[in-house]
């Protein structure tokens, strides 16, 4: 039962990769960090004495304070939060706690230089899903740059952008699996939901259906607001949408059927 103000392991891992998770802030001192070297799905750092004014970033948020045990830095970080207005908790037990439940955790070294993210224009499965899985667990401020194919590679030279799902670049196709799961490899999330995800997105973007049932619905449903969208940021949008709802499916409902007529006997 966790204490007043504090959440528990088992209550946040719950909550990150939904659209409403709350904002997961590290406030570790760097010798911790170098003894592990890994964030939180979703998180980001700051130091401890960067909260007096908060960052405009959390103003209304509800957010989780991390450090390295759940105690000083990040009780009196959470408290300090609370006296400016923003609901703040504490993960109990602090990173230690989170890696002994051995919890996903994203190498540091993996992270890209920005928060910009390049690829090719006109988006259908791939390159709608690998937004979705950064915004949700890697980086929620992640913006996205859709650009003509042979502009890729130098958009991403100008702009200290992160090019992915293009030929040639680290994060893309590798073999017979797909970008997504590339992303998943390299930045260690490696959970039931997410992997479930992953094989149907990797048959609806490899076009081997036959490896999951849904794959079909996803290439029908993503070429289809492919043609209902000119913007590939308003398609982004919906997309998350889908990707939201795919996720609970994944994580929650993927044992669930229906049939006709209700509560017939099976």
């Amino acid at each position: 039962m966790p204490q007043l103000n504090q959440i528990t392991p088992a209550q946040l891992i719950r909550l990150i990769g939904l659209p409403d998770a709350p904002v997961i802030v590290d406030v570790r001192i760097p010798e911790d960090i170098a003894a592990d070297p890994r964030l939180i799905p979703g998180s980001f750092l700051l130091t401890h004495d960067g909260f007096d004014p908060a960052p405009a970033t959390l103003l209304g948020q509800r957010v989780v304070v991390v450090c390295q045990k759940g105690r000083k830095l990040s009780e009196g970080v959470a408290a300090l939060l609370r006296t400016q207005g923003i609901d703040a908790q504490v993960l109990e037990g602090g990173s230690m706690a989170w890696a002994e439940a051995s919890l996903p955790m994203l190498p540091i070294k993996s992270l890209p230089p920005s928060n910009l993210w390049v690829t090719r224009h006109r988006p259908k499965i791939d390159r709608i899903a690998c937004p979705w899985l950064i915004r949700r667990f890697i980086d929620p401020t992640a913006r996205f740059l859709f650009v003509a194919p042979s502009e890729v590679q130098s958009v991403a030279d100008r702009f200290n952008a992160t090019p992915f799902d293009i030929e040639d670049t680290f994060f893309s196709h590798r073999g017979d699996t797909c970008t997504f799961d590339t992303l998943l490899k390299e930045f260690a999330l490696h959970t039931e939901a997410l992997q479930r995800l992953a094989q149907v997105v990797r048959a609806a973007d490899t076009d081997r259906h036959d490896l999951s049932p849904q794959a079909a619905g996803l290439l029908a449903i993503s070429v289809g607001l492919s043609r209902q969208y000119r913007d590939d940021l308003e398609q982004l949008s919906v997309g998350m949408t889908l990707y939201d709802a795919l996720y609970r499916w994944a994580r929650d409902g993927h044992e669930e059927g229906h049939d006709w007529p209700a509560g017939r006997a099976q």
